[in-house]
């Protein structure tokens, strides 16, 4: 029997199941996060001020060492509450450095307390953090032809990730460099770069076209 060739990239689970590689042989917390969260759309403010802020945490660490420690992460940032972490002062940075239940950075501590700040600032000029990231989605036409492992790999960041980076620098927001930026866009659905291949690439582009109204 010749085995199935897949694109590169992409992996056949024990499940029958095709996915992107780098979930590969992870544990099934981070499967799951690939299946149900990872590319589809999210419009929800909570959801969007605790990825940038979890993707901040994240840097120079694997995603799956936050992804464990998500739940810890929301009792000890008040469910991502923007309002509720804005009003956090020296005291709480000192309670969540003293947390083994998180990751005790005090730069990215700090970090978290002034994106809430600013993130109540974008509310107040947009409307929503949705309305604000989601202008920076990129057109179809700027996205590459096929979405591959090779491209991924070789684009960490995109012209749309640098000008959000940037954008949100100028606004004073921290822990949000190109790369940064471009994995929340990924995780949030502004792109999908679920591989052409993975079984979950379609579903995540027909939730994004009821939102965006365009297919990739």
């Amino acid at each position: 029997m010749i085995a199935e060739e897949l694109p590169d990239g992409v992996l056949r689970g024990d499940d029958g199941r095709c996915r992107c590689w780098w979930q590969a042989g992870a544990d099934p917390l981070y499967r799951d996060y690939h299946d149900r969260e990872w590319g589809r759309p999210v419009m929800d403010d909570r959801r969007l001020f605790e990825k940038i802020v979890l993707e901040g945490f994240q840097s120079g660490l694997a995603w799956i060492t936050i992804l464990r420690k998500r739940e810890n992460f929301r009792r000890a940032f008040a469910e991502f509450d923007p309002a509720a972490v804005a009003r956090f002062g020296p005291a709480d940075v000192e309670r969540l450095l003293a947390d083994p239940g998180i990751v005790r950075h005090r730069g990215k501590i700090e970090s978290a307390v002034n994106n809430a700040r600013r993130a109540l600032e974008l509310q107040a000029e947009c409307g929503s953090l949705a309305a604000f990231f989601w202008r920076w989605r990129p057109s179809p036409e700027d996205r590459p032809a096929v979405i591959d492992k090779a491209t991924l790999v070789a684009n960490p960041t995109t012209p749309a990730s640098v000008a959000l980076s940037r954008d949100l620098k100028k606004r004073g927001w921290s822990f949000v460099g190109p790369t940064t930026v471009y994995a929340f866009m990924q995780a949030m659905g502004l792109v999908n770069d679920h591989l052409e291949g993975c079984d979950f690439r379609q579903v995540t582009e027909i939730e994004r076209s009821l939102i965006t109204g365009d297919l990739l």
